[in-house]
Parts: structure tokens; sequence; C-alpha cells
């Protein structure tokens, strides 16, 4: 750092070291600039690199470092008052304030000091003529920390009952203040009440809504809106993360994590800010910190995952275990040194209910990427009844045989358990069957021969119909491994002997049913081997006559038994398959409609799924997309808890992209944060969980969740990648981003993204989206004051808008450059340059238009360009009159500006009705240029001018009453002028 010659540019080193990120550098910065201060021998420099200081600890995590300098501050107030400026002197009785709360917050200053030091507030506020209200709140903070409550509800009271004055907190702060005793007070809904003008943006500060928003997580939880927990803890993340000195606010996510679910969300958190952990400038945050530390880590201990590698203290390798049990020590010690402070237990009581709390929600979907913890292997559910010797195996047996009966979904869980208990018993040929019969149905390489020594054990049992069914599955697994020849041939002698024995009596329906459906299936397969020519019309036929033997054999019967009802049901999609085959898209969805009906009826809704899936897809494909919703909903409404993951996650995707396409964003978002909940639980993070963030994030966006759309879909970048997903997915992510940060007001970071995005755009064919990037990149750009790099980008973009033969945003983009170089090195000759060749665009492209609507919006681009030609040559006047300027440069410019505001007038008044609102708002810039210029008469009829132009019109229209507002003001200038 160079030497601060004189108190200008200490000012200016002050200020800059201030919009510096929170931390120790920041800290390191502020002391050297206070040691070039004391160089300058000037008391008020001293008292401005103190106040600094202040307040750079106080936004850190050294806030134990603020006591020096302030009681230096108040020494030199005592002893020369007059070195004080306005401003000083009020920023030293205001941070009277943090030196309460920082000796509150430091457990080896003694409570009596404390105590003293509230007084001595009270009595310098007094001298000061400041209100109780601070003195009050302080009190306020001192007894509800030592767990006096009767005097914290009293001074709680008086705060209330204080006049606000100067040394008040703001309103957003003292609202949190008050909330947090309701909500500690078991009062979640007054505080959320107190908490609304906070979190509505109403009221705001440096760190609010911040910690209002942390504040607000168990609050919304324990009063079940975990809707609006999960928002909060998406916008409240985003802007704690980058604070240093909001641990405690931190701590509160890291809970809200432990608390829902998000137990891998939560060690993430904990991975972000090590320094954290050991950081002990301010002891009661470290408390809150380590206090939910142990929560998180006790959490996944309980999880079966104490053995699990986590974030933790520098200098070694931490276990979820190792860390629960370093920070309850971590947090017992520091309450203990405040309890023993203090003279109370209250301190100690609350951190080990904080640390002992139990989750409020078991899995609250956040839609930001989180990889779940996999628990360790649990053992195996205890099966009903003693399952060690022959009566317990007899449990699981009959139990089995239940779910198989019935086709329920658990089935072979079932009789994976059964072989589990019979490894080592003497069991009948008939139970041996059926465990190995089950064991081929799980699947896998050995299934055809699990099935031939089923079929094995069926005969020897004395069930020749069964042995058949086994062998034809058998065929059909060989079928489904490319073998349908052989596969064929072998089911051929099968259907013929059932068919015999079924004929003779010897074996049921049931077990003909399942050879005559097993030869349908694999006469499907050979279907497929053959989807064009000469064979493909033989084998859809064959397909079908198998199918249509299949309903023959069952239908009436399925009365009698669920089995034949499935096998009913799944001839019917079978068919349905077929008619798609064939080209009648039509049939193919009404019969996949009644197989969904059939199962319905039958009891089995889980086998529905596939078909709604089917029918969801045949609808979107004929273009009904409210057929495509209906056949979805009925896919998650019949699957229930059976559906797998990875399907409940592709079927809340398709859900929320029909629901989006016509409009609906809320529910959209809520399907879509589902399929990421489902895809992360399926282990598809990186791929169908990005897409479905991605979504998410552009729902949310629709909403004007600009906060929470951002974390969402930077979180889906992470795992956005272009093979994978698409190019154009990874730039409408992008897209959307940039348009979230650009209204957080974080502009480099939107730019950013936009020329990212328009990076890869620049490739495609059609360059309409990379011309729109490079605009709205240019513009974010001009936003985050980078000049050069904005008039480069919109330089860009306007070749780019020339290329596609697009004039109106041509000449936006010229209009732009006009006032970036009003602003920059190019200054006015520049700026008036890149104006006149917008106007000249804009009236060769008019000349060139023929269609009429066309003409009209060019006439109308033409009127905007005029105005803001004027304006910029107005403001340009305005500038030049603050300066060295003399007056006759100055009144040209206003003579300048005026001209073309009247061309404004001019263009506007061809448009007629259309052009009307432009006309009056360039009559009124006129209007105050004609005040500018000394011609008040003339400024007064254009006035007028604009009202008659309104004469009539109602009172509806939000620009008539501007528009009429600026004309009154306008009036009543011009009488006091003239």
């Amino acid at each position: 750092m160079g030497e601060i010659a004189d108190f200008d540019a200490l000012r200016r080193a002050l200020a800059e070291n201030s919009e510096q990120p929170e931390g120790p550098a920041r800290n390191a910065r502020a002391e050297l600039l206070l040691a070039e201060a004391e160089r300058l021998e000037v008391p008020l420099a001293v008292i401005e690199a103190l106040g600094h200081q202040l307040k750079v600890y106080n936004y850190s995590s050294e806030k134990d470092k603020m006591f020096v300098p302030f009681a230096r501050l108040l020494r030199m107030w005592d002893e020369r008052p007059e070195d004080f400026d306005a401003y000083e002197a009020h920023s030293l009785h205001w941070v009277f304030k943090w030196m309460s709360a920082g000796m509150l917050d430091q457990p080896h200053v003694p409570l009596a000091s404390v105590e003293k030091w509230l007084g001595e507030m009270e009595h310098r506020y007094r001298l000061a003529g400041h209100s109780e209200r601070a003195v009050r709140s302080a009190e306020f903070s001192v007894a509800a920390h030592v767990g006096d409550l009767a005097r914290a509800e009293r001074a709680y009271t008086a705060w209330l009952a204080a006049d606000r004055d100067a040394m008040a907190d703001c309103h957003a702060c003292e609202l949190h203040g008050q909330g947090v005793w309701q909500a500690e007070s078991g009062r979640d809904a007054e505080a959320l009440g107190l908490w609304r003008p906070v979190l509505e943006g109403e009221y705001s500060c440096a760190h609010e809504p911040h910690t209002v928003l942390a504040s607000s997580l168990k609050p919304l939880l324990r009063l079940g809106r975990v809707e609006e927990a999960r928002a909060n803890h998406l916008r409240g993340f985003r802007l704690v993360r980058p604070m240093e000195s909001m641990r405690g606010a931190y701590a509160d996510h890291v809970e809200f994590c432990a608390l829902t679910g998000n137990e891998a969300r939560g060690l993430e958190l904990l991975a972000e800010r090590p320094a954290y952990f050991t950081d002990t400038g301010h002891p009661r945050s470290r408390l809150d910190f380590m206090a939910v530390v142990a929560l998180l880590a006790d959490r996944l201990a309980e999880l079966g995952l104490g053995a699990q590698r986590v974030p933790g203290p520098a200098g070694r390798t931490w276990t979820a275990r190792a860390l629960a049990v370093h920070a309850r020590a971590e947090a017992t010690e520091l309450a203990e040194r405040f309890d023993r402070r203090n003279g109370t237990s209250y301190v100690g009581d609350r951190a080990r209910a904080r640390m002992a709390q139990r989750p409020l929600v078991e899995r609250l979907p956040l839609g930001v990427r989180t990889v779940r913890p996999a628990p360790a292997p649990a053992a195996a559910a205890p099966a009903p009844g003693n399952a060690d010797g022959p009566a317990g195996l007899s449990v699981l047996l009959a139990e089995a045989r239940r779910m198989s009966d019935t086709l329920r979904p658990h089935a072979l869980r079932a009789w994976a358990a059964v072989a589990e208990a019979a490894r080592d018993a003497e069991l009948e040929p008939r139970d041996r069957a059926e465990i190995a019969d089950h064991e081929a149905m799980a699947g896998g390489p050995e299934a055809v021969e699990l099935f031939e020594r089923a079929a094995a054990l069926y005969a020897e049992a004395g069930d020749p119909g069964e042995a058949l069914a086994a062998r034809a599955r058998g065929a059909y697994v060989r079928a489904l491994h490319g073998e349908v020849d052989a596969a064929l041939a072998v089911v051929a002698g099968l259907y013929d002997e059932v068919l015999a024995l079924y004929a003779d009596g010897a074996t049921g329906v049931r077990q003909t049913a399942a050879v005559v459906m097993s030869r349908a299936r694999i006469l499907m397969r050979r279907m497929h081997e053959y989807p064009a020519g000469p064979d493909a019309g033989t084998a859809l036929a064959a397909a079908e006559r198998a199918v249509r033997e299949v309903l023959a054999l069952v239908d009436g019967r399925d009365g009698d038994e669920v089995r034949l009802a499935a096998r009913a049901a799944e001839a019917r999609a079978m068919l349905a398959e077929l008619a798609g085959h064939a080209g009648d898209a039509g049939r193919a969805a009404e019969l996949f409609r009644r197989a969904v009906e059939a199962y319905v009826a039958a009891g089995l809704p889980w086998f529905a799924v596939e078909y709604e899936v089917q029918v969801a897809a045949l609808a979107h494909q004929a273009g009904d997309m409210a057929g495509a919703e209906r056949a979805l909903r009925g896919a998650l409404e019949h699957g229930g808890p059976y559906v797998e993951p990875v399907g409940r996650a592709q079927l809340h995707l398709q859900l929320a992209e029909v629901i989006g396409g016509r409009g609906e964003a809320v529910e959209a978002a809520e399907h879509a944060l589902e399929a990421a909940h489902w895809a992360d639980e399926a282990g598809e993070s990186g791929t169908l969980g990005a897409w479905a963030r991605q979504q998410l994030g552009g729902f949310l966006l629709r909403q004007g969740r600009y906060a929470e759309a951002a974390e969402v879909l930077e979180s889906a970048l992470v795992d956005l990648d272009p093979g994978t997903h698409g190019d154009g997915v990874v730039v409408q992510a992008r897209w959307w981003l940039g348009d979230c940060l650009g209204e957080l007001g974080e502009h480099r970071e939107a730019a950013e993204h936009r020329l990212r995005a328009a990076d890869i755009a620049r490739h495609w064919p059609e360059q309409q989206d990379h011309a729109t990037l490079a605009h709205l990149a240019a513009e974010s750009l001009g936003s985050a004051g980078l000049l050069d790099e904005a008039d480069e980008a919109y330089t860009r973009a306007g070749e780019l808008w020339r290329a596609l033969d697009n004039p109106y945003f041509l000449v936006r983009s010229l209009r732009a450059r006009g006032w970036l170089a009003l602003r920059g090195a190019s200054g006015a000759e520049g700026a008036r340059e890149l104006m006149a060749e917008a106007v000249r665009e804009c009236e060769e492209a008019l000349a060139a238009a023929a269609d009429p609507v066309a003409r009209e919006q060019l006439t109308d681009e033409l009127g905007h360009t005029h105005r803001q030609f004027g304006d910029l040559l107005a403001r340009w006047a305005a500038e030049r009159a603050e300066g060295e300027a003399g007056d006759d440069e100055v009144r040209a410019a206003l003579e300048a500006a005026l001209a073309r505001t009247e061309e404004a007038v001019v263009v506007f008044g061809t448009l007629g009705a259309g052009g009307l609102h432009g006309r009056t708002g360039a009559e009124l810039a006129a209007g105050r240029l004609e005040a500018d210029l000394g011609r008040p008469d003339a400024a007064a009829a254009r006035a007028r001018g604009v009202l008659a132009a309104y004469e009539g019109a109602g009172d509806e229209d939000g620009t008539v009453l501007a528009r009429r507002a600026e004309a009154d003001r306008i009036l009543r200038a011009a009488r006091a002028g003239a």
C-alpha cells in the first residue's frame, strides 16, 4: 500500500476498504489505514479511521478486537469532543450498542461490567438527548441472555414503548430481535407476523433480511409451513454465504438441514466454512455453530453413518461420530463459560436442548443437488413370527405365497426371505420348486437354468402344468436375451403339451394361461425384430393371434383369480402395442386405457403405471396435452409408493413440463422439485436430477423467486453437460441464471453466464439466441460498470442483429452504445455519433419496409430513438452545467436536445392513437427543456397540450395519470417563473 498523502486520499481508501468482503484481510487493511491516519496528524482523520476499524471488526469473526479502538475513541471524545464532526459524534453513540452486545458475547467479560456499561450507555444517551429505546433494547438483550425472563419482558415492553429516534436500530433489525423473542417464547405465529415486513422486502439493511430468513426456518417448520421454510433457506443461505460475520445465521441453516433430512447438504455447508470451527473472536456464535454441528453429526450417527468422513476442524481426519463428540464438548465448554459468568444455567440449558432436537420433517426436498448419504446396511426386517425352525419357515412360506398369488409388489422379496430361511432346511419338492421359480423371476444370468430346475421340481411334486409354465418363462428369458427363434421353438412344444393337458383336465387354466402368455410375449418380441420388410406383417399377425388366444382363454374367468385378471389386462395392453405398431395411434391409446382400467378394477393399480405412461406419450404426440396430463397424474396415483425412484422422477418431470406448458408455474415447480428429489434418491443427480433442477429453476424464475431460482440453477449447472443434456439445456440454464442474477443486482455474474451461453450458441445454425444473449450480456456489463466490455458486447450483438436483418435490436444496440460512450472515454462526441447512426439505421429500415405492421413498429422505434438522443444531450448539458462549461455551450446542448425531442413528437404524432403516450412523453420532455432554456410560456403551452390530449380520458390508465401530474408540475413551475 502506498502512503496516504492527505485526508481526501484516506477517505477514499477507507471507502474502498468498506466495499471489500468481510474478513481478516479487510481488518488488516483497516489497521494499516489507521497507521496512515495517525501520520496525517489530523484528529478527525484518526477518528474516522478508528470508526472504520470498529465497523470492520464488528462485521467479521474478530469482534473481540472492537473494544480497544472504541475505548480510544471514547477517550478522545471525553477529552476533545470538538474534534468530532456531527457524523462521527453520531457514530460514536451508535456503536455503544455494539459494545453492549460485544461484551455480552464474550464470556470473559464479567456480568457486572456488562451491567455497568449498560448504565454508562443510558447516562450518555440521556446527556446527548437520545431516546431510551436503544438502551431498553440493550437491557432486554442482557436479561434474555442470562434467562431473567421477568426483567426481559419488562425491558421488551419499555423498548417498544420508547420513541424511535436516530439511535434506534433500523426497523428491520428491531423486528428481527422482537421476532426472535416471540419465537423463543413459543409464539411462532407472532414471530412470523413481526418478521413479515422484512421477509417481504418492506424493511431491509446490510444484514437483513439475512438473519430474519435464518431465524424464520424453525418457526416455519414447527407450524408446518414447509414450502416457505424451503424458500427461506434457499433465499437466506444465498445472502449469508459470503458474509463471514454471520456465523450464527449460518448455523441456523445447518440446523435446518439436520432437522429436515438434508444431512448431506448440511455437510456441504460445513465444508464451505472450515474457519467457523476454530474462529474464537466471537464465542457466542461459535457456541451456536458447534451446537448445530453436534446435532448434525449425531443425526448422521443415528442413520448408521457414524464412520463416514465429514468436514471438521483442520489438522485431522474426522468421522461423524468423532465430530459429534468434539463439537458437543466444545459447545458444552463454551456454554459453561457463559453460565459461570452469568450465574445461571440458561445458556447451557438452551445449548443442550438445541443439540437434542429431533427432526421436524423426515425429508424436505430442497431442489438443489444433494446426494443423500447411504445408510449402513441394515439387518433384514424381521419376518412375521419366528423365522427360526419349521414353524417360522411355514409362516414365511404362507406369506410369500399370499403375496405372489395376489401379485403384491414386493412378493419377490418375500420369496428371497424364504430362500434365506430355508438354506439348510429339508423341504418338499413343491416348496423348493416355488423358491427356485421366484428366484429365477428376480432375474440374473442364471434365470433360464433356475426355471428349468423349478420345472423339474414341479414335475417331481406332481404338477406338470406348472412345470410347463416354468419352462415357458425360461423360454421368454431366452427371447429377452436375443434368442427369439430358439425360444419360439421351445415354447411351441410347451404350448401343444399344455393345451393337451388342459383338454384332459390334467392342469388348470392358470397354468395354461401362463404358457399361452409366455408364447404371446415371445411372438411380440419377434414382431419387434421385423419393424419393416416382407416379414413384418406376418410377425404382427402371428403376435395378434397369440394375444387373442390369451384373451379367449382368460376373459370371463378373471373374477376367479387375480392372476387371470392380470393376464387379461396385459393382453389388452399387448393389443394396444400392436395397434400402435400398425400405425393406429387412436386405437392404441384406447386399448391402453382399457388395460389401465382392467388393472385398477383387479386391485392391481401399480401394474397400470407403464400403460398410463404409454397413454401420455400417445396423447402428447396427438397434441392432446390435457390427456397427457391426466395419464401422468394417473400413473403417479396408481403407482403410489411402488414406483421406483427413477420412475417417480421421470413421471414428475414429464408432468412438470406439461403443466408448465399451460402456464401453471407454481404447480409445475412442485413437480420439478419432486423430480429432482427422486432423481437424487435414485442416484441420478448428475443426469435426470440436473435436468429436473434446470426446469425447476425456470419455473421459479417465472414466479419471480429469483434468489431461489439462482440457487437451484447454479446447482444444476454443476452437472449439466452438453453431451448428456444437450447444448440447448445448458444455454437455457445459463440464460435463466443470468436473468435471476440481473434481478438480484449481481450484474457482473449475470454477464458471465450470459456470455458463456452466447459462446455456446454462436455455433448454432440459427443465430437469434446468440444475438439475444450477446445483447443481454452487454446490458449486464454496462450495469456492472464495465463500460469497455459492454461496448464490445453491444458491438458484437449489433453485428448479429444486422446479419439477422433485425433493425429494431440493431438500433437499440447502437442507442445503448451511445449511452455507454457518454460515460466513457469517447464522451459526448462518440455518443452523438452513435445516436446519429441509430437514427440513420432506423430511417433506412423504415424507408425499405413495405409491410404496414413493420412500418408502424419502425416508426415507433424511430420516435424512441429521437427521444433518447434528446435525453442524452440533455444529460450531457446538465453534467456540463455542474462543471466548468460556459453558458453558451450548455445552452447549445439544450437547444440540440430540444430539437431531437421535437423530432420525436413529430414521429410519434404520425402514429395517431397508437403513438399518443410516446408523443405526450416527448412533449413533456420538451417542456422541461423549454423551462431549462428560460422559456416558461413555451413550457406551459406544451403542458397544456398534453392535458388537452388526455381530455376525457379516464383514470384507469397509470400512464395517463402520470402524464397529467407531470403536466401540472410544469404549469405550476411556469407560473412561478413567469
